[in-house]
């Protein structure tokens, strides 16, 4: 049956984004799963494939969406049967093989992962990748710290999807969180979402001709990359630890060894699409009970939107900062 989607087309050099009330699917291939999905969320990746970022989607036309929840409504696979409600994140989704601002898609049966208990649609697509990611992050600072309560931890790129969420569950772990932010507009935003202080990455620009400089937070939980982490690691206490999970400031990390070998600093690496789907269940879970997040200060982070206007906001992004997450009802 045709069904609604986003879809983007080249058109003489340039992408434009529109509804489409035909799209369709072939039959199952084996181990393909097809599911109606519910809500979906908006994305910077999303923005750039939409836009025809190469790097991102090679082939057009194309439906972004790098996340999906929703039922399963045919399976080729033993794993899966019609009912099943289960989410889809990262992999392949949304960039080459058609992705989640739609009403169906269809993926391979290893991508799914169940949804659980006490985790409702609505509220998966208010975390998407973000949370995951940002649940990752916080994850691999646990296991390198053990409890994080009372420790002074900052979010860099903290009004973003990914850094949003983290001051939010940070806080409720009991950490001290600095929101660095270059959006000064947005400091009481941050500050609603649990954040103790709030500092511009200026702060972080005044380390750059130093070797070091006095400790200043216990961790940190980096979106930007580039010129910042390198930056922040100056400012980590002793055994202390970043974990990095973004690029928006650059790919290259010129850094010395001293926070490493000084003070024994550790920087963590974190990926949240191609990691085993075990692994994603396992923070989804986290999400549906001990870190279910408040829910006034989720609210304050969300907003919603329906598949109409999807294309606006796609546009949106990239012209525009976008904080906190924008999730899409089906």
């Amino acid at each position: 049956m045709p069904f609604k989607a986003v879809e983007v087309r080249e058109e003489q050099g340039s992408y434009r984004a529109a509804i489409i009330d035909h799209a369709e699917f072939s039959d199952l291939a084996d181990g393909e799963v097809r599911i109606a999905v519910e809500y979906s969320s908006l994305n910077y990746k999303d923005a750039l494939s939409a836009a025809g970022n190469k790097g991102v989607t090679r082939n057009y036309p194309h439906t972004p969406g790098i996340d999906a929840v929703g039922r399963v409504i045919a399976s080729a696979s033993a794993d899966w049967a019609p009912g099943d409600q289960v989410i889809v994140t990262g992999y392949d989704l949304g960039m080459n093989t058609r992705g989640g601002l739609a009403e169906q898609i269809q993926v391979p049966a290893d991508w799914l992962v169940a949804l659980p208990d006490g985790l409702s649609p609505a509220d998966a697509m208010m975390l998407g990748t973000a949370g995951l990611t940002a649940g990752l992050c916080v994850d691999k600072l646990q296991r390198q710290l053990g409890d994080l309560s009372g420790l002074r931890i900052a979010v860099t790129g903290a009004s973003g999807g990914v850094g949003s969420i983290a001051v939010v569950l940070l806080k409720q772990l009991g950490a001290e969180v600095t929101a660095i932010s270059g959006k000064a507009e947005q400091y009481a935003f941050l500050q609603s979402l649990g954040a103790s202080h709030c500092a511009a990455p200026a702060m972080l620009a005044e380390f750059a001709s130093k070797p070091m400089v006095k400790p200043q937070f216990d961790a940190a939980l980096d979106t930007l990359g580039g010129e910042p982490l390198a930056n922040l690691l100056k400012a980590i206490s002793p055994d202390g630890a970043v974990a990095c999970c973004g690029l928006a400031a650059g790919v290259a990390l010129n850094s010395s060894v001293f926070p490493f070998i000084l003070r024994g600093v550790c920087l963590l690496g974190v990926d949240s699409v191609e990691i085993p789907r075990e692994r994603k269940a396992e923070i989804w879970q986290r999400f549906a009970g001990p870190w279910q997040l408040d829910s006034e200060r989720s609210a304050a982070l969300l907003s919603e939107v329906g598949l109409n206007e999807v294309p606006e906001q796609l546009a949106r992004f990239l012209s525009v900062s976008v904080c906190g997450r924008i999730r899409v009802k089906l």
